[in-house]
């Protein structure tokens, strides 16, 4: 198996993606079910061709690896001799260890430098939801969250878009200094809300990147209050995130 490459600039690659996926459906990593998490992992690369075809690379050879295994795993076990029918998810896990474990560390040292960086306590933020004005708590959104609520929003929008190709040159901090301008008269705006018409794909692309860079450079935090629900962004708040690894600053999966 390859040595795969985890530090990509924007996406941590495909290791982190994988790890994202385990625990999204919060099953053992020693026993991946190696079927469900190929099909979901085929969904991610469908989304990062359509931001950048050149990034996908490296998640295209580890899905090549999960088919491999899936398909091995569907072969007739040796039943004369089983101790030879090593599990084919062997080394995957091997490296999925590994790549958490340094994951964890970094998550540690970043958690530690967040607290020297701020005296003040950690607030405790509430977002009222609902005509009834009850009050939920909210979660920390990752990476991987962000873009399966792009790919579904894209989905949803290829019947708008126009049926001949429009190039949308438009510079990625000008989006930024939008959302950013958004912000700063409103508490808080949806993540769909920023994905105004018109809907052709490479104007959508690049207020999908606008966010990911804002998010990334600590200046908009994204969360939600349950699992597939509505994304918010708010103006990052030093404070409030001071002491806490999870923000998606640096996505994690």
């Amino acid at each position: 198996m390859n040595d795969y490459q985890v530090d990509l600039e924007t996406f941590r690659g495909p290791l982190d993606l994988l790890l994202y996926l385990v625990k999204k459906h919060e099953v053992d990593i020693f026993d991946i079910p190696i079927a469900r998490v190929t099909e979901q992992f085929l969904e991610y690369i469908r989304v990062l061709e359509w931001i950048d075809i050149d990034k996908a690379g490296d998640f295209l050879v580890m899905a090549s690896t999960l088919m491999e295994i899936k398909s091995r795993m569907l072969l007739p076990r040796n039943e004369e001799s089983p101790e030879e029918d090593e599990d084919p998810r062997l080394e995957l896990v091997k490296q999925l260890l590994e790549y958490k474990k340094y994951r964890d560390a970094a998550s540690l040292l970043e958690e530690r430098a967040q607290q020297q960086s701020s005296r003040l306590p950690r607030k405790h933020i509430e977002i009222a939801t609902g005509g009834d004005g009850a009050l939920q708590p909210i979660a920390p959104v990752e990476l991987w969250d962000l873009v399966s609520a792009f790919g579904r929003l894209m989905r949803e929008t290829q019947a708008l878009q126009p049926r001949h190709i429009v190039m949308d040159e438009t510079p990625q901090h000008v989006y930024m200094e939008a959302i950013l301008e958004r912000l700063e008269t409103q508490e808080r705006v949806s993540f769909r809300e920023l994905f105004t018409p018109p809907h052709y794909r490479s104007r959508l692309v690049g207020i999908f990147l606008a966010v990911l860079q804002l998010v990334r450079n600590r200046r908009v935090q994204a969360a939600q209050t349950e699992p597939f629900g509505e994304i918010w962004l708010t103006k990052f708040d030093a404070d409030e995130n001071a002491g806490t690894a999870s923000t998606p600053a640096r996505p994690e999966g």
